[in-house]
């Protein structure tokens, strides 16, 4: 059974950091692109980042360049986000996603289909 782990989430003022993190588990993790993405309240689910399975190309949406960045380590199963100067408008649920074909662009990345997805961590910006 496939699980996509995240956490890292919490409250956070404005232009403060997080690292969020998703643990993956019964899949071989180093065959899948993973990717993150976010849903505020009353807005739907949007791409943030994304990474391909060999960690050598990152694709991000424009609202989060120069700010976020995206990583994983295949010895360990995770994907991490790192996020800072963080925006009160950065409030949302952030979900860990991951494709068996993986990313090529940044718009491929927001329209594709995802394999699997996670249960979702809360970040919470303050102004």
């Amino acid at each position: 059974q496939v699980q996509l782990v995240e956490s890292g989430g919490g409250l956070v003022q404005a232009g403060g950091s997080l690292r969020l993190s998703c643990a993956a588990s019964g899949l071989t993790f180093s065959s899948y692109g993973m990717g993150w993405f976010r849903q505020a309240p009353g807005k739907e689910r949007e791409f943030v980042a994304a990474i391909r399975w060999s960690g050598d190309r990152q694709y991000y949406a424009d609202f989060v360049k120069g700010r976020f960045t995206i990583s994983r380590e295949n010895a360990k199963n995770t994907v991490y986000l790192q996020m800072n100067s963080l925006k009160p408008e950065d409030t949302a649920v952030y979900y860990c996603a991951a494709r068996r074909f993986g990313f090529y662009s940044s718009s491929h990345a927001s329209s594709v289909v995802n394999d699997y997805w996670g249960q979702g961590t809360q970040v919470t910006v303050s102004s």
